[in-house]
């Protein structure tokens, strides 16, 4: 990668890093507390709380990601930060749990995932983007493990208060850090108009990416149901002793993540990588359903399970940002959070409807099943277009708004970028139907 990827992959995975800090920290503690708010004791008030953020999250990533493409994403980023931050402070005040619920889904309302994706995306090569995505979503990983460890410290010190001050401070800090450290893409000309947001959601191609994000999520909610369980209940595992075996085993999945992804981007196998990830998290399933109770598998199966989790949350959004047509990448992007925010919301909420009816192997059976669906649904899909790049020098004889219409009008040019002062031009062709001779008629063979 290049300095200017490493760096906007560094930054974005801090600005992840110090939002998802500030969501995760409550996660732990935040059922106990409710208990101290006026209401709180009311399970289902405490409960719609703690999912307000996801619900309104999902409302509001495609009008974030939509607004990204029309406005720009740092303005949009910092809008949606601002709100976060505010809802952190109403938050801390909330005298009640009716308060509390109003803080949580203002929290939700600043929606900027599909945004930071999205300048993901613009900032780096297409042969590159999905190390930038296993970046930001490693990091976000690592965060959850460490607020599984500092979240009960921090409740005794500062109290829930206090953590929604720290929340919204941190929210608020990254606001510099993407201002100042983050690049600003240029603007990118494309020979497409606007895309209509119905084309994005029923792209055949985008489709199983959709519905892949949704499954994990929903595999991963309704996983996590069970599994604390059962190290409590069979092993007599503290719930607070838990970390011990969920930072270990996600720090180990890093180590045949990175080789996967490696090897998915330079030999050009990212479909074969991702239907192999999905198998696999069939397999842990699965692996769950037969092994029962038992301590050591169940530990093996968290690990696999992570190896795939962390391939597929990398491979994912990076494939999206690549199908997508460049104009409409913010809200593909947004219409691929909405997806993620649903399976987390009704992974929880099926997984205990099917757990109390069928008992709690039952939910192994059906993410089983919801991870088969999704393979042979991804069996359809087709490896991205090879993309690369091409840097031109616009002689002085030539008219630059005119040449920018005659670049985009040639074949296989996807995005097109012109620098008036510089007399360059940056394109980003699809190999499979570029015609070098066209290009070489336009600049009158000096190409």
């Amino acid at each position: 990668m290049s300095a200017q990827e490493r760096r906007a992959g560094a930054t974005l995975a801090a600005i992840f890093a110090l939002r998802m800090l500030g969501l995760f920290l409550i996660l732990p503690v935040f059922s106990v507390f409710a208990k101290t708010l006026p209401g709180g004791n009311d399970l289902q008030w405490a409960g719609l709380a703690l999912g307000a953020f996801g619900m309104v999250q999902a409302i509001f990533q495609v009008p974030f990601g939509v607004a990204s493409d029309r406005f720009g994403r740092k303005p949009v980023i910092v809008f949606g930060l601002l709100m976060f931050a505010a809802g952190c402070a109403l938050a801390a005040w909330a005298p009640n749990i009716g308060w509390m619920i109003a803080a949580r889904a203002l929290q939700g309302a600043g929606a900027i995932s599909a945004a930071v994706s999205a300048l993901a995306a613009d900032l780096t090569r297409e042969q590159h983007r999905t190390k930038v995505m296993a970046m930001i979503g490693s990091t976000i990983g690592l965060v959850f493990a460490v607020s599984l460890v500092a979240s009960p410290a921090l409740y005794q010190w500062i109290g829930m208060h206090g953590m929604f001050l720290l929340t919204g401070a941190l929210s608020l800090l990254a606001i510099p850090v993407l201002l100042r450290a983050v690049p600003t893409p240029p603007r990118i000309e494309t020979a497409m108009p606007r895309v209509p947001l119905a084309t994005v959601l029923t792209e055949r191609q985008l489709m199983p990416l959709h519905f892949g994000v949704f499954a994990i999520h929903m595999i991963q909610m309704g996983m996590f149901l069970i599994v604390p369980r059962i190290l409590v209940e069979s092993e007599h595992l503290p719930l607070a002793e838990h970390w011990k075996i969920y930072l270990p085993v996600v720090l180990a999945s890093f180590v045949l993540m990175v080789p996967a992804i490696i090897y998915a981007e330079r030999k050009r196998q990212m479909r074969r990588v991702l239907l192999a990830s999905i198998a696999l998290l069939a397999a842990t399933q699965l692996g769950f359903l037969l092994v029962q109770d038992t301590f050591w598998p169940i530990v093996g199966l968290l690990f696999l399970f992570f190896v795939a989790f962390n391939i597929v949350e990398a491979s994912l959004p990076s494939l999206v940002s690549r199908i997508a047509p460049p104009q409409a990448k913010g809200a593909a992007l947004g219409v691929y959070n909405t997806s993620q925010s649903i399976g987390a919301a009704l992974g929880g909420a099926a997984g205990g409807a099917v757990a109390a009816h069928f008992g709690p192997h039952a939910v192994f059976a059906g993410t089983t099943l919801l991870a088969l669906i999704w393979w042979l649904w991804a069996r359809s899909m087709r490896n991205p277009p090879q993309l690369t790049e091409r840097e031109i020098a616009i002689d002085p004889h030539i008219e630059i708004a005119s040449f920018r219409h005659e670049l985009l009008a040639l074949p296989g040019v996807r995005e097109a970028i012109v620098i008036p002062e510089r007399r360059m031009a940056y394109l980003k062709i699809n190999l499979e139907r570029w015609d070098e001779a066209s290009l070489r008629r336009l600049t009158g063979g000096k190409a």
